[in-house]
């Protein structure tokens, strides 16, 4: 294990070498942004070394930091406001409770913070390691923009993100809230390639959908009748299922995605819904049997993680990533 560790470690190391200092996409932050901002250490690196420990040990991670920077940036912008604790803070809120991968982003900042203190954001942690674990799963890897700064506010009050249950209209407009047209919001929703969902989240579609008393039309019978299986109409225990019912895919980012809801074979209603909609279902059929999924996947991941960014003087930098500096000093 700490052989192959080490190789994707310097995998990861020499790619990173040969980014281009000071590549733009957003005008407010910069890819390379720490390039001879801590000595002579290469941040990116760190960070990398920290995601690779864990994915060798726990591939399930990478689909947990896409969760992550998807909650944190959907709120108050890409802040790292997710990260604060409190007894009301964004974490606390009810689509946050299952969030994880905390531990990994503490470990990275902690790391860095060795090396190069007061000086890396955590909310450029999150992203950072994000992009990391989608190229470990397989992704295209893709450069991401920093100079993120960390908010100072997080309450579960403002926690709002889009429901699995919502119509692709509705998807859309929250989307536009935040800068991100439908093209993106059907990209975003791919990095449901290697999620997976509460069965609470559509055992309606199983038993009783619309209340109709019947499962959804809009799913293929054969699956509905297996996924019975495993989440029982009647149950105490909330299990979970691949949202890429391609068992051979499932821990794999790539377009399989959407080549199961091409087949009618999506778990969730938001998602068998891109393929249906005729706002998106030909930008799923282009996803689903194009090849460039990768690339175009990574550029919506880079506008995502430029949505509302504090930069310049807005914000700070954390000293831990779970506390504002004014807390825990």
């Amino acid at each position: 294990m700490k052989t192959m560790a080490a190789a994707v470690t310097i995998g990861l190391v020499l790619i990173l070498a040969n980014i281009p200092a000071g590549l733009c996409y957003d005008t407010a932050l910069q890819v390379g942004f720490y390039k001879g901002k801590c000595k002579f250490e290469d941040v990116e690196s760190i960070v990398a070394g920290v995601v690779t420990a864990r994915f060798i040990n726990d591939q399930t991670i990478a689909a947990a930091l896409l969760r992550m920077q998807f909650h944190d940036c959907f709120v108050n912008g890409c802040d790292a406001s997710i990260l604060l604790d409190g007894s009301s803070s964004e974490k606390t809120a009810i689509p946050n409770l299952s969030v994880r991968g905390y531990d990994v982003i503490d470990q990275a900042k902690a790391a860095v913070e060795r090396i190069c203190p007061g000086i890396v954001s955590c909310a450029d942690i999150i992203a950072i390691a994000t992009r990391d674990a989608v190229f470990l799963s397989g992704g295209k890897r893709y450069y991401v923009q920093t100079g993120r700064r960390d908010g100072l506010v997080s309450l579960a009050k403002n926690v709002n993100l889009p429901a699995p249950s919502i119509t692709v209209s509705q998807s859309i407009a929250a989307f536009d809230k935040k800068g991100l047209n439908s093209t993106d919001m059907v990209l975003l929703l791919g990095g449901h390639t290697i999620g997976v969902a509460h069965c609470s989240l559509f055992k309606d579609r199983l038993y009783n959908f619309n209340n109709t008393g019947r499962a959804d039309p809009t799913m293929d019978p054969f699956l509905a009748t297996l996924l019975r299986f495993r989440c029982p109409q009647i149950s105490t225990t909330d299990n979970t299922v691949n949202l890429d019912q391609n068992p051979l895919s499932s821990s794999i980012v790539d377009s399989s995605y959407y080549r199961q809801l091409m087949l009618n074979r999506g778990i969730l209603q938001i998602d068998q819904e891109l393929a249906l909609d005729p706002l998106t279902k030909a930008t799923v059929k282009s996803l689903a049997y194009g090849f460039d999924f990768g690339i175009q996947f990574g550029d919506a991941m880079v506008k995502l993680g430029a949505t509302e960014v504090l930069t310049g003087t807005q914000g700070e930098i954390r000293r831990s990533c779970r506390a504002t500096n004014m807390r825990s000093t």
